[in-house]
């Protein structure tokens, strides 16, 4: 997994050649829709391309990847390694909104510590293990800046959600933060500090996108918005009663247990096309949001400048063009 400093060297470059096949990143434990067609192979059906799922532990590693044209398709990455990415000179674009899971990202604080709202000064000092540069950090981030707690007094570690897990049931970390599978093991030794109600409250919106390279997209517009257009057929086959059928497919391809899959699956909300094309979504709220994120991380001096705007990280064009197929 790539820091946010080591990202920030990562030039953009994407592939100038017409896809003949494609290759997508998404995340194992985080299971949608989307993965029934992708282990029915009914993306490489409708899109007449053999594709090739590769599995990564974080969105920043996805960046690098999109950037190196290892990877033309990045599903479900989280906003803040995106905005990160886009900052430093990256060329990527969000076309879609995945999830929004405020309940399925967050940071838990070791049971035996016994902090809660009321003196969660005394994590001043821990240590924690944070996968740099996410969605996680950025909530790790404001909750601490809500509470008024000090992070430069804490020790702060890089750790992907599941090696974070790992080093927190093992009793090595005070605080870790994570999200879908990783998030579940950690709550066993801890608890969170807040709700995603409360953390929504306090503006931290919690979802990721389907990314790609500008150049990539421009040059395969229909084959992206063909993806784009089973990606939203799966999702409205689960919400339209195919959850029962579709789960032990989506918990297989993700690699989780069905019930495991349902609960998590239950804390997801897949906003529709026509939900995706609207000012919340895609027609400016998410542009502003981009902007809070990249402002928030110079303030804490996470990355060293925001761009003045981010309306043209994102394009609409390529889902309009899916709801017309």
């Amino acid at each position: 997994m790539l820091s946010v400093g080591t990202l920030a060297t990562v030039s953009g470059v994407a592939s100038d050649v017409r896809a003949e096949d494609l290759t997508v990143a998404y995340f194992l434990e985080w299971p949608t829709p989307n993965q029934f067609a992708q282990a029915k192979k009914i993306y490489s059906e409708e899109l007449g391309v053999d594709i090739k799922w590769v599995s990564f532990d974080s969105g920043t590693a996805m960046s690098a990847a999109m950037a190196s044209g290892d990877v033309h398709i990045s599903f479900s990455q989280g906003i803040p390694p995106f905005v990160v990415a886009v900052s430093a000179g990256q060329d990527l674009q969000i076309v879609d909104v995945a999830v929004s899971y405020s309940e399925n990202d967050n940071c838990v604080v070791r049971e035996s510590h016994e902090i809660t709202k009321d003196n969660v000064k005394e994590l001043e000092g821990k240590q924690v293990g944070v996968p740099l540069g996410t969605a996680a950090h950025y909530g790790f981030l404001k909750q601490m800046d809500h509470f008024g707690v000090d992070t430069s007094t804490m020790k702060i570690v890089d750790m992907a959600p599941t090696d974070g897990a790992a080093a927190f049931a093992s009793g090595n970390l005070d605080m870790v933060c994570g999200w879908g599978g990783a998030l579940r093991r950690m709550k066993e030794h801890g608890n969170v500090l807040m709700t995603g109600r409360e953390k929504e409250e306090l503006g931290i919106q919690v979802f990721d996108a389907t990314t790609v390279s500008t150049a990539w997209a421009q040059e395969n517009a229909e084959l992206l918005s063909k993806f784009l257009k089973v990606t939203a057929d799966m999702n409205a086959k689960y919400a339209g009663g195919k959850a029962n059928e579709m789960l032990p497919v989506i918990a297989k391809a993700a690699g989780m247990d069905v019930e495991v899959a349902k609960d998590t699956l239950d804390g997801f909300v897949f906003p529709t096309v026509e939900q995706q094309l609207s000012d919340k979504w895609l027609g400016g709220g998410t542009q502003k949001f981009l902007k809070e994120v990249g402002d928030f991380f110079v303030e804490q001096g996470t990355i060293p400048k925001a761009l003045i705007s981010y309306d043209g990280t994102v394009d609409a064009s390529y889902l309009e063009a899916a709801s017309k197929m």
